[in-house]
């Protein structure tokens, strides 16, 4: 009777698993199709920024260098009198956002202020002017708070750390209680932390899907509407989050047989299938599936991620259990297989980590002068630390010796663990950076008459953009982004700007400066001469703090 009602219930098990994998191949064919790229720029638009028309256009047109999705109530052109000039919701077409307008509206000068979604599920917003008849003071949108909240990116990256460390508490319990939990021992301890990893990693997917829409939006963390969810569950992230979830409720009726006791081959080649799917789902929710390679990307980060869940669940087992429960016959025989199976996950890890950074930094100058190649540098440096104290366990594996002596081996896989966790905060950091790639590609120079650089103080980072960089009238815009995050906005109190020759004698010129939104400025200067003029803007972000950076910039 015991073997009818098991097997009744083993077949519900897999019937429920089947679902859940039918479940991640529909969601995976419905999913919108995402394009090659990363972090959209805006590369032109029509009327063009700081252009004058002889008429007001029927629309304002905005071309990105990637596929960009809408954020509800976030594309606006506001008139010379502060009204709003656009008619109707906006439309996307891949790159393209159109905009109706008003075509019978004031002379003056119009702003335009917009905020998207690029592949990544990064939110990419700014802004510019445009002038019917002749220029105005520019209007400010003060209905469009498109800054990123600190809260929510924050909260972002720590949902990001959770569903990380749910995996290591997920993998390395069933990994190890399939293949190398001596019988005589209790099953209850790891059992529990199988399950606490689960429920880490369900919690951090539904966080995710919450955040999401202030992260895109921009607002507090309850900043959220029905419009806002639609938008994020019909997005590649949102699919890749629902399939998770799926994939995490077929599998918990597998887990729990399996947790209970030993397994079955066809149990646990269903819960293999169901794990790798279910990592697969971390990189069609970010980078990879934006990168220049989306199908080598994706296929190498779920690869990065499984082998840092068995090699660190792995080690968390032995150290919280094994090395401490386990005889020393046990440990001689399970040690050396686990050392094997270490030193394969740390080879693919390193190799799989190899092509990812290939793919996201592409060059030596962007892994030394971005953000995220100044991050990976760290992790690096972190992760050779804990290659030299996994190589002292295993050779004392090798050796035979561990078995005898675990205290040292399992002192030295704590050391390994501690490393890995601060290494785990560097990886949910690096998902919510702009690639280096991406970063050191925006124009920088001067490029079709537009010189563009980005400055750096440690108040902030200013990207400065002067158009069309030659003798005459020049348009000057200012962004402000937070020192060590270029796609976090940064508020600023007070802007103050001059330009200077002094290789022809001419003293600083006072450039006036409009603030449009809280970490965006316009201004309009004559620049009489050709030459390296000497561009420097002071910004004040509080009541006291204040920075100067200077910048040369050539004129033709």
């Amino acid at each position: 009777m015991a073997g009818m009602t098991v097997a009744p219930r083993r077949w519900i098990a897999r019937l429920a698993a089947a679902a859940g994998l039918l479940v991640t191949v529909v969601a995976l064919l419905i999913a919108p199709a995402t394009p090659a790229s990363a972090h959209a720029v805006l590369s032109s638009s029509s009327p063009a920024a700081s252009a004058v028309v002889p008429s007001g256009p029927s629309e304002v047109v905005l071309t990105f260098t990637e596929s960009v999705r809408k954020v509800p109530d976030k594309v606006r052109v506001i008139a010379p009198d502060g009204s709003r000039a656009d008619r109707g919701e906006p439309s996307f077409d891949g790159a393209v956002v159109t905009i109706p307008v008003d075509p019978s509206g004031g002379r003056g000068t119009y702003l335009v202020t917009f905020r998207v979604i690029s592949a990544d599920s990064h939110p990419v917003s700014g802004a510019f002017t445009y002038s019917v008849g002749a220029p105005t003071t520019p209007p400010v949108d003060a209905g469009n708070d498109s800054r990123a909240n600190p809260v929510v990116v924050n909260a972002v990256k720590v949902a990001r750390f959770l569903g990380y460390a749910g995996l290591v508490l997920l993998v390395g319990p069933v990994l190890v209680l399939a293949a190398l939990w001596p019988r005589r021992l209790s099953r209850r301890g790891p059992s529990r932390l199988a399950w606490t990893g689960l429920g880490l990693v369900a919690l951090a997917t539904i966080a995710d899907l919450w955040l999401q829409v202030p992260y895109t939006a921009g607002g507090g963390i309850f900043a959220v509407t029905g419009e806002g969810f639609g938008s994020v569950f019909g997005s590649a992230f949102g699919a890749a989050h629902l399939v998770r979830l799926g994939l995490l409720a077929a599998s918990a009726f597998l887990l729990r047989p399996m947790l209970a006791r030993p397994a079955g081959r066809a149990d646990a080649i269903i819960l293999a299938v169901l794990g790798a799917a279910a990592l697969l789902t971390w990189p069609l929710a970010g980078h990879p599936a934006a990168s220049p390679a989306p199908a080598v990307s994706v296929v190498v980060d779920a690869v990065h991620l499984g082998s840092m869940a068995v090699w660190l669940g792995g080690l968390l087992m032995l150290a919280g259990f094994l090395l401490r429960q386990a005889d020393e016959r046990e440990l001689g025989a399970i040690l050396p297989i686990w050392s094997r199976w270490a030193a394969l996950a740390v080879s693919a890890l390193l190799l799989a980590g190899t092509v990812q950074a290939l793919i996201e930094v592409a060059t030596f100058d962007a892994l030394v002068s971005t953000t995220y190649g100044r991050l990976l540098l760290a992790k690096i440096g972190l992760f050779a630390i804990v290659i030299a104290v996994a190589a002292y366990s295993r050779q004392m594996v090798r050796r035979r010796v561990a078995a005898q002596r675990p205290v040292p081996v399992r002192r030295a896989v704590w050391v390994e663990l501690a490393v890995t966790a601060v290494v785990l905060g560097l990886s949910a950091t690096l998902v919510q950076t702009t690639p280096a790639r991406t970063a050191v590609a925006e124009p920088s120079g001067t490029q079709a008459g537009l010189f563009t650089t980005t400055l750096s103080s440690p108040l902030y980072s200013l990207r400065v953009e002067l158009d069309p960089a030659q003798r005459g009238n020049n348009s000057i815009h200012l962004y402000a982004y937070a020192p060590d995050n270029q796609s976090q906005p940064l508020p600023v109190a007070e802007w103050k700007a001059t330009a200077a020759l002094p290789s022809a004698g001419i003293e600083p010129i006072d450039v006036p400066l409009l603030p449009l939104v809280d970490n965006h400025a316009y201004g309009d200067v004559s620049l009489p001469a050709a030459g390296d003029w000497q561009l420097k803007i002071t910004v004040r972000t509080t009541d006291i703090d204040q920075a100067t950076v200077t910048a040369t910039v050539p004129i033709r």
